[in-house]
């Protein structure tokens, strides 16, 4: 009898926008968000990961994988591009139907999924972003959580996508760290409750992240 799996989803900016320091500081906070999770039974047992990331392409960089199989690939961007963050959700969206086993007879299906977004600037795909917004409402998320990362990142961008909003500062190690390390909660809470009703209790963020109202 198969695992029954808590799938998480996360989306990343790599527009070019994110070179240097912000995207370094991405693959280190991933590293500590998969160390996080192994070191939780509850996670380890349940979990499993889906990277995509969204510049001027979507990359699946890492297609939904028990957390003890995972090999992280390192996250790189180009020099320049745009944010098509419409495209990655619609990608996530096809991605639904093909990686969540849904129940039958003889097994019961997966746990509803989450979704982590993090961008640091605006969608440049506006008609593709807003048609996706309908379609992920439409998915079945236990949760979805978007950050928007910097200076230049707009949350009200992010508001139709979901009321779960959170924003950081700047786009240091420290701010990075901060985000996945609360991910890392997030997906643990959620692992522990797996069969509740509703979404999940999300736990209070670190000062780094700041819940946007």
């Amino acid at each position: 009898m198969s695992v029954r799996r808590l799938p998480v989803y996360l989306a990343l900016d790599t527009s070019g926008s994110m070179r240097g320091e912000p995207i370094q500081a991405v693959n280190v906070g991933l590293h500590a968000l998969l160390a996080s999770l192994r070191q939780n039974p509850f996670a380890l047992e349940s979990a499993s990961l889906c990277i995509v990331t969204f510049d001027a392409r979507v990359t699946t960089i890492l297609p939904m994988t028990p957390l003890e199989d995972i090999v992280l690939p390192e996250v790189v961007c180009p020099d320049s591009g745009p944010t098509f963050l419409g495209a990655a959700l619609h990608a996530i969206c096809d991605m639904l139907a093909r990686d969540i086993r849904t129940s039958t007879v003889d097994q019961k299906g997966d746990w509803r999924p989450l979704l982590f977004v993090m961008t640091d600037g605006k969608p440049s795909d506006t008609q593709d972003y807003q048609e996706a917004i309908v379609r992920v409402k439409q998915a079945n998320f236990a949760t979805v959580v978007a950050c928007a990362a910097g200076p230049k990142s707009d949350p009200a961008q992010l508001r139709p996508l979901t009321d779960r909003v959170v924003s950081l500062d700047t786009l240091d190690s420290a701010s990075f760290a901060g985000f996945f390390q609360w991910v890392s909660s997030a997906v643990t809470a959620g692992s522990a409750s797996v069969g509740a009703v509703g979404a999940p209790d999300l736990p209070p963020p670190p000062p780094e992240v700041q819940v946007v109202l």
